[in-house]
């Protein structure tokens, strides 16, 4: 894990949206970001992701 958080490239919840605005999704959380997911949680937070699940 790097300071921002895990990476959600590598976490089996992260998706790319193919929607301009809000290229990132979580599907854990349920929500789609223009930033990282795990950025978003860490900003809105305080907090590391701990919803992150390693692809299999």
């Amino acid at each position: 894990m790097s300071e921002q958080g895990p990476n959600c490239f590598k976490c089996r919840y992260f998706y790319i949206t193919h929607l301009p605005a809000h290229p990132y999704g979580c599907r854990a959380m349920k929500f789609k970001s223009r930033q990282l997911p795990s950025l978003v949680v860490l900003t809105n937070s305080g907090m590391r992701c701990q919803l992150f699940r390693a692809k299999e």
